[in-house]
């Protein structure tokens, strides 16, 4: 990818391609730990990107992550959607979030399988992330396009220019 295809996007238009993309791929990887090596990292669901820009997930009290952010709460997720080549990292702050408010507006179905408890389960909390640093990369016209592209560079030869975007997203 070439300068001309970076795009930084600041406030609302950050914050609207960061919904944008955690909807078309709501899981991510979560890292904890990241002063240590090996990171800890596990799958989660994403429930929301408020209008704030902040990440929030379901998670219980006692799991290791939540132990995990007590002692650090720098956190970085990972995104991937490879079928429509989006792909997204959210470097940022994390805090346990214990508001029954919230719990019951981000509480899915779904959920009742790691909280057998439902809304009121004692070991719900909420993880808010505050973005610090994000960062994207997708293509302009889709993946097939994309990919036809970097086919024809292949079999010509000549440099791939397969439309694709990066760049920062910065949330105030």
């Amino acid at each position: 990818m070439n300068e001309s295809n970076t795009q930084d996007l600041v406030g609302r238009q950050a914050i609207d391609k960061l919904q944008a993309l955690v909807k078309s791929q709501s899981t991510c990887l979560f890292a904890t730990r990241l002063n240590r090596i090996p990171l800890n990292v596990r799958p989660m669901t994403t429930q929301q990107v408020d209008d704030d820009g902040s990440f929030w997930f379901l998670s219980s009290s006692t799991s290791e992550k939540n132990r995990d952010i007590l002692e650090n709460s720098h956190v970085q997720l990972f995104y991937s959607n490879p079928s429509s080549s989006e792909f997204l990292t959210v470097y940022g702050t994390c805090a346990i979030v214990t508001a029954k408010s919230k719990v019951h507006e981000l509480w899915t179905s779904l959920a009742k399988a790691w909280f057998p408890g439902g809304k009121d389960d004692p070991t719900l909390t909420l993880l808010r992330l505050t973005p610090d640093e994000a960062h994207y990369w997708d293509t302009k016209h889709g993946s097939a396009i994309a990919f036809l592209k970097i086919v024809t560079a292949a079999l010509t030869g000549n440099a791939n220019d397969s439309d694709g975007v990066r760049g920062k997203l910065i949330v105030p």
